[in-house]
């Protein structure tokens, strides 16, 4: 039987099924998408226009859900210059806006996304609606501080199944992008990798992806559900506002970020570390074990190194929460007056 999420504490039979929140994630992770996405492509314009990309070197995208390595491919086969590479010269960032949506169209803003969003979204669903499920089969009460342990928990094992159900076909996008594979050698490609490094070998990254993650996850939503909770308190009332998940879901992101931060560091430099291993790249000293590279900054660079970038992290990661969260609430809330009308209408029959 599919498990239902409780709307309230009023005793009301109000739901929504998992399909219904589904539904509501999928909208939540595009509405998100599209927002974030022509910060990060104008971002990485703006970079490529100080210091240009050379054939084989690796950049991080984000389209405000999941992070991607990429790999930059001038020149293969002929091809015309990709996205991240067209000259330009900008002035900042309001300048790159406008001169990219003069001269190459509004669409160009939007750059990388499709092959984004094949996993973003149903990354997105897997690990909201597991999110729920789990939450719900712990029975927890958005309204009670003493329950927070049980979204925290919801939360950190929603992440480890959704990173873990993704992670081959991230590691399929990556290999595809950088050794320039078409989708039909996609199975050979997997074929020859468990052959000969076994089936473990499609879950190569994941230790560093979860150590990231699964902690950010877990402070995310006991900050949100705990925020929620004193809002719900204060209003003694079961309904949150859209302004209301949209504070909640910045303030909640941002905490999780800077707890988190120094595992973004040490998972920024794993996958640098990574991309050097492909022809054409740079060689370098640089560890691609988690410890030694904690070890390696600490020494070098100090304790600071392991907070580098919190600014830019915060501006992605806080409107990236808000958005989401909040989208992913409305959604819900919409689902659920619908259902309200509709055991209305079958009582009253």
């Amino acid at each position: 039987m599919m498990v239902m999420q409780q709307a309230g504490d009023n005793g009301m039979t109000s739901k929504i099924t998992a399909v219904q929140q589904m539904f509501s994630s999928c909208s939540g992770a595009l509405v998100t998408s599209i927002t974030m996405t022509p910060l990060d492509v104008v971002k990485i314009r703006l970079q490529s226009q100080r210091q240009p990309l050379s054939r084989g070197q690796q950049f991080i995208y984000c389209n405000g859900l999941m992070e991607h390595m990429c790999t930059c491919t001038n020149g293969i086969n002929g091809k015309p210059m990709p996205w991240f590479s067209k000259p330009g010269h900008f002035s900042g960032t309001i300048d790159a806006f406008i001169k990219i949506t003069r001269t190459e169209g509004l669409r160009s803003l939007w750059s990388g996304l499709p092959p984004t969003l094949v996993m973003a979204v149903p990354a997105t669903v897997i690990y909201f609606t597991s999110y729920e499920q789990l939450k719900s089969l712990l029975k927890h009460k958005p309204w009670d501080h003493n329950d927070l342990w049980k979204p925290m928990v919801a939360g950190m094992v929603a992440r480890v199944w959704a990173a873990t159900v993704i992670s081959p076909l991230e590691l399929v996008r990556t290999q595809l992008q950088s050794s320039n594979f078409s989708y039909s050698m996609i199975g050979g490609f997997i074929k020859n990798e468990v052959s000969q490094s076994g089936l473990a070998s499609l879950w190569r990254g994941l230790g560093p992806t979860l150590f990231r993650d699964v902690p950010f996850s877990g402070i995310y939503w006991f900050g949100y559900e705990a925020i929620k909770a004193r809002i719900l308190m204060k209003k003694m009332s079961t309904d949150i506002e859209f302004h209301e998940t949209l504070i909640s879901g910045a303030t909640a992101g941002s905490i999780a970020a800077i707890c988190t931060l120094p595992f973004d560091v040490i998972k920024t430099h794993r996958q640098i570390t990574f991309g050097l291993h492909f022809p054409g790249c740079p060689k370098t000293n640089v560890s691609s074990s988690t410890w030694s590279l904690i070890k390696q900054l600490y020494r070098s660079q100090g304790f600071q190194s392991l907070f580098a970038g919190l600014v830019p992290r915060l501006v992605k990661v806080a409107p990236a929460c808000a958005i989401m969260i909040s989208s992913y609430e409305y959604s819900k809330k919409i689902f659920l007056k619908r259902n309200e009308k509709l055991s209305k209408n079958y009582k009253a029959s």
